[in-house]
């Protein structure tokens, strides 16, 4: 069907200017309503009715090869195989020199053999700047393609020769660039492994990943990774879950946990019961969103994208004027302003000015995905770093989300086993997390309250349960601001009150545990200038309490989902608003915030809701992104900054007439060079 869109894998990007290129190309195929290539991910998504051989046609200038993305990537070729032609014209042009340097000069034999290395290491940049200029396309390999065929018509030859070898060192240099940033996800790709052990009726049988069934039971011994998602069936471990949350402590799992492809068992015998296929695992959805995210171009991507569609044509149209001006209207000398207009389209090449950006972007979202921060996009990885406030939602935030009862008392006059009754038996209608800490806590004193039978239960998101109970009206809610909870809401304890017709019949407290990275993490935020807010449904002493316990500016407390919401538009007023929560309740607020951060371990909610996830189900890792995002921003504006600059000053070096066609591609590739190792010191930054 003409809608029908299929992704496939590209091998051979040089640049991405290339990319974009093939990706015009592949737009002008009859068929084909849209394509779009992701540079980073050396991928194209094609809507609409197109072969791989109509795909691979397109991408002939460059050589690209086209697999299904769902296929194995292409082998990796030898470094003489991969460079051949660069070699072999390098090879050519250094004989030139020798033999010039032997005659004394230049003659028929040394131009032979600059001709030759020119043809052998630049005919596909001439294929495809010659296709481009007729078609009015005003790229790199336009202007080189210009640039050398003008240098061989003024019998520069050595320098056309220099100029070919050169721009194929500095395309080499930006695809290894290029595939370095990319290593990061691709290491993500080769986690878990790809075959299963299938738990058959006569044994064990050794099965694809794709042939697993939802189901099925797979073993995974000791010192083994997981290869898909599940729930352990039998058997107790240590998990290393770093693959999916970035952290390298071990988790203790045991039967009915549930536990990721990817992942490291460390010293126990595990059956899992598979609750995923291959392609929905968590990892795979880490990866497939890692992809996705460099699709969504950062605003200084998009800045550059646009800059170097005007930047071309001008520089261009300067070396016509410099080439022509002078000798018309001074009469200067024709040929010294020719060779001078050459010399300002190659220094003119964009080559450093594109890749300043993806380079940078693919590194960082590389980086962070392998610490378990999932950044869904250039465009939040850079909202991020600009973030100047933080807002926590508590529980499972700031918390562990695993509250437990602390306090139990029946009011004078009433059972304490009868009041605890009830209140379980409302609770087992709940899915709060609250109410699981009162079932247990009712557990735990073998209150006996599952046959107790209950009408017309109601929850009211944020403010309690109720149902009725042999005719009586019981409730269990937020207490009122004066009443008798106020001890241990003082104590940082969230207090609820257990009414009978409206009469207090008892009163439970509970304490969810803070976790024990968010005191760390808010001081690093603190330390990175990053004011601090929470959020929450507790009331104000508690909320209070625990504020103070992390060092929290501020707190707005006994806030509904609806609050939360207003709350956040207000901050955003004064403030950019990144907010972070449990990706379910919080859901409302995270979309309305600058930056919304969704906790989870490996949930899906977590991978589907929001701008990032913080997979470690941690807050340990925010400042990390955050630190990561203002780098990988101030590195964006050094690469595109230097080389601006690099341009302007061998620009300048016209008046004067030192400009030549060795400094221009020396300056070039020079400042591609230094913007590449930039972009990719984002892989080594550490939390």
């Amino acid at each position: 069907m003409a809608n029908d869109k299929t992704t496939y894998r590209i091998d051979g990007f040089s640049c991405a200017n290339c990319a974009r290129t093939f990706e015009k190309n592949v737009q002008e195929i009859k068929g084909v309503e849209d394509a779009q290539v992701n540079f980073g991910a050396s991928k194209i998504t094609v809507q609409g009715a197109a072969t791989v051989e109509d795909i691979e046609k397109a991408g002939a200038f460059e050589q690209l090869k086209v697999v299904n993305a769902s296929g194995p990537a292409p082998k990796r070729q030898s470094f003489f195989k991969k460079h051949r032609t660069v070699i072999l014209s390098a090879i050519l042009m250094l004989i030139g020199f020798g033999l010039v340097v032997y005659y004394g000069g230049q003659n028929a034999v040394t131009t032979g053999f600059f001709l030759a290395s020119v043809v052998t290491g630049g005919y596909r940049m001439f294929w495809t700047g010659l296709n481009n200029l007729t078609r009015l396309r005003f790229d790199m390999k336009t202007l080189m393609t210009v640039a050398i065929i003008g240098a061989a018509l003024i019998g520069e030859w050595p320098e056309a020769a220099v100029v070919v070898v050169l721009f194929a060192v500095s395309e080499a240099l930006e695809r290894y660039s290029m595939e370095k940033a990319r290593t990061s996800i691709q290491s993500l790709m080769e986690i878990a492994p790809n075959t299963a052990s299938v738990k058959i009726q006569d044994g064990l049988r050794e099965v694809e990943v794709g042939d697993v069934q939802i189901g099925d039971t797979i073993v995974v011994r000791p010192g083994e990774k997981l290869p898909m998602d599940g729930v352990i069936s039998s058997g107790h471990s240590s998990i290393n879950q770093a693959a999916i949350t970035g952290e390298s402590l071990p988790v203790e799992v045991s039967g009915g946990e549930e536990v990721y492809a990817g992942t490291l068992n460390q010293n126990g015998y595990l059956e899992i019961e598979v609750t995923k296929d291959a392609e929905d695992t968590t990892i795979a959805k880490i990866i497939q969103l890692v992809e996705e995210a460099q699709e969504k171009r950062a605003p200084a991507q998009q800045f550059v994208d646009q800059f170097a569609k005007y930047y071309t044509p001008a520089i261009m149209a300067i070396a016509v004027l410099v080439a022509v001006i002078p000798p018309l209207i001074f009469g200067a000398e024709w040929m010294t302003y020719i060779y001078q207009g050459l010399a300002i389209l190659v220094v003119g090449c964009p080559c450093a000015l594109v890749i300043s950006t993806p380079i940078a972007i693919v590194s960082a979202i590389g980086n962070a995905a392998n610490r378990g921060v999932l950044i869904k996009g250039g465009v939040h990885l850079e909202k991020i770093g600009q973030s100047s406030l933080v807002a926590f939602d508590k529980t499972g935030t700031l918390t562990k989300g695993e509250p437990h009862v602390t306090d139990f008392e029946a009011a004078s006059g009433h059972s304490r086993e009868e009041v605890l009754a009830i209140a379980a038996a409302l609770e087992s209608q709940s899915e709060h997390p609250i109410a699981q800490s009162v079932i247990n806590y009712a557990d735990s004193e073998g209150v006996h309250y599952r046959d107790i039978h209950i009408d017309r239960f109601e929850a009211v998101t944020g403010t309690g349960i109720s149902g009725e109970i042999g005719g009586h009206l019981y409730e269990i809610r937020k207490p009122d601001d004066d009443s008798s909870s106020a001890h241990y809401q003082e104590a940082g304890k969230t207090a609820m009150i257990i009414t009978e017709d409206s009469h207090i019949i008892g009163h439970i407290a509970v304490m969810d545990e803070l976790r024990e990275s968010s005191r760390t993490a808010i001081q690093k935020l603190h330390d990175l200038g990053i004011q601090t807010a929470m959020l929450t449904g507790d009331n104000r002493n508690t909320a209070g309490t625990i504020a103070g316990t992390l060092g929290i500016d501020k707190v707005y407390a006994g806030l509904m989902p609806e609050d939360k919401l207003n709350t956040i538009e207000g901050l955003k007023k004064n403030h950019t608003v990144a907010m972070v929560g449990d990706g379910i309740n919080d859901a409302p607020a995270l979309a309305t915030s600058n930056v919304g951060i969704a906790m989870g371990k490996g949930t899906d909610t977590a991978l589907e809701t929001a701008d990032m996830a913080l997979m470690g189900n941690s807050i340990h890792h925010l400042p990390f992104a955050i630190g990561l995002s203002r780098k990988t921003l101030n590195i964006i504006k050094a690469n595109i900054s230097f080389a601006l600059i690099i341009k302007i000053i061998a620009l300048l070096l016209v008046i004067p007439g030192w400009l030549t066609l060795w400094i221009a591609i020396l300056s070039d590739i020079g400042a591609t060079l230094v913007v590449a190792l930039n972009g990719l010191r984002l892989l080594r930054m550490k939390g």
